[in-house]
């Protein structure tokens, strides 16, 4: 028998193997990139390894047997309209899953629900940090092949939300996503989100079917609303940006890498301003403290007056929060608080260390805060804090002010690793203006003549700012150090290598908060 004979059985193989590449359909990769879309697999492609792929359900197709013919299905259905399989990214191993947009506009099927609980398993059990592109429509209908009544027995969801806090989650959307896709993304540690996306618990016939009126499909929940009410992470114009931010988000979770370069660290020294009421922005200190390059902000519209992001300083990765004083000059609101507790909870799942910048005047206090609920969503960020195990290092870059700045802290000034502060901060049981207003009440309403009262006011305030700064804070040993802001990024890293040179202490199993 020469050489090159191909029995029957591998040429049907390789035939059928051939229908579920892109190049064994190209009317229906066609009709995706003119829709301005990626393939399935030609996001895998670009997201893993080369050659690291390790296909599952490869064969599998939708369950209509009894409604179409074993070649349609073979030929429109492949996979079930679902990739997954295990690869490398960046050289870390990892599990990759894709809905097929292109077969049954990414529906869930009953074959593709049986290949997440496989993949799910096996995600758990070999602990691979996951990505999953969740585009798609939801629940399939049509599918005939297996009896139920209401489908509602699926393990795929409560299996996926298992693995909260097990690994690190990744869920990419492009375009349309509702439904059981949805949940996907919204049950997973972080979302990545294309400009063009929609977003949904419900897509447009289960919005009619409610009697909720017509609604198109690009006005459910399109990114101008899902970023600014935080349930997508960080959005991007398309595919290929998205799979370049995932590669790196992905980073952040497999370990440090070599130190990179970092800015010139002088110019903390002067990147605070010096007057207390004098707003700035915040990012250019995150990024000056960090490796070149190295920083993603999460949730930018949400909650902006707190920013987080994860970055890497001195090659190890850190997640970061700070206060943004352009916005409500960096009080803790009920949301902001949600948004960093959340944070903190992430962290703490994968063993980030944490580095907080403080400026903060305090919680956002009165009858509008209040109506948010503030009493328990701000006093989340006081347990996310308290439950930590990885190690916080505190910088006090400007203002400590009361209970919002102990929550910046863990708490407590006490409670991380190391807490300093640059030589221009002051701290006090609340912002020194109305502790002076509250303190002198019955002195100040006796001074008759308003212009007086204010000298009085401003004089009694320039006193206690000169009692709150912190070297005296230092000096009675609330803090460990009053530091050169230059100093900084170089006693984080020395901190954080003492801190992490032993397995940090075990705390009881959590998931990680989806909101």
């Amino acid at each position: 028998m020469p050489d090159d004979h191909i029995p029957d059985d591998l040429a049907e193989l390789l035939r059928r193997r051939a229908l579920t590449e892109d190049a064994g359909r190209p009317d229906a990769v066609a009709r995706r990139h003119a829709a301005g879309g990626r393939t399935a697999r030609e996001n895998i492609a670009d997201l893993v390894d080369d050659g690291s792929f390790v296909e599952y359900g490869r064969f599998a197709i939708a369950a209509q047997r009894r409604r179409r013919s074993l070649d349609d299905l073979i030929e429109r259905t492949p996979g079930d309209g679902l990739l997954a399989g295990t690869a490398r990214v960046g050289g870390a191993a990892c599990a990759v899953l894709s809905y097929d947009y292109t077969v049954l506009a990414g529906t869930q099927g009953a074959v593709g629900h049986r290949k997440k609980d496989r993949l799910f398993e096996l995600i758990e059990r070999m602990q691979l940090p996951t990505v999953f592109f969740a585009e798609g429509g939801g629940g399939r209908p049509g599918d005939t092949d297996y009896p139920t009544v209401s489908s509602l027995e699926v393990r795929a969801f409560a299996l996926w939300a298992g693995l909260s806090g097990v690994v690190p989650r990744i869920a990419v959307v492009k375009g349309r996503c509702f439904a059981g896709n949805a949940v996907i993304a919204g049950a997973a540690d972080l979302i990545v989100a294309t400009e063009d996306s929609s977003i949904g618990m419900g897509g447009p016939a289960m919005i009619a079917g409610g009697g909720l009126g017509e609604v198109a499909p690009d006005d459910v929940g399109p990114i101008s609303v899902q970023a600014a009410n935080g349930v997508v992470d960080v959005v991007v114009a398309d595919e290929a940006e998205a799979v370049a931010t995932t590669r790196k988000l992905l980073g952040y979770f497999t370990g440090a890498t070599q130190p990179g370069p970092a800015s010139d660290q002088s110019a903390l020294r002067t990147i605070v301003p010096e007057r207390a009421r004098r707003a700035y922005p915040v990012a250019p200190v995150v990024e000056t403290l960090a490796d070149a390059g190295s920083v993603t902000f999460l949730r930018q519209k949400f909650a902006p007056e707190m920013v987080t992001a994860l970055a890497r300083i001195d090659g190890r990765p850190v997640g970061v929060i700070a206060n943004n004083t352009m916005v409500m000059a960096g009080a803790i609101t009920a949301a902001a608080s949600d948004k960093a507790a959340r944070f903190l909870q992430l962290c703490d799942a994968f063993g980030l260390p944490v580095v907080s910048l403080v400026d903060c005047p305090g919680y956002m206090v009165g009858p509008a805060a209040e109506a948010e609920a503030l009493v328990r969503r701000g006093s989340r960020l006081l347990v996310a804090g308290a439950a930590l195990t990885v190690p916080l290092v505190a910088v006090i870059l400007r203002r400590g002010y009361g209970l919002g700045a102990q929550a910046r802290c863990g708490g407590s000034l006490h409670e991380p690793v190391l807490t300093v502060a640059w030589p221009g901060a002051h701290l006090g049981p609340m912002g020194l203006e109305g502790a002076v207003r509250l303190g002198l009440r019955k002195e100040l309403a006796a001074i008759a003549d308003p212009d007086e009262r204010e000298q009085a006011v401003r004089a009694a305030t320039a006193a206690a700012e000169e009692n709150a700064r912190a070297l005296n804070s230092a000096a009675i040993f609330e803090i460990d150090d009053v530091i050169d802001p230059a100093d900084t990024r170089t006693l984080i890293a020395a901190t954080l290598a003492t801190a992490t040179a032993h397995e940090r202490r075990s705390a009881p199993g959590r998931f990680v908060d989806t909101w």
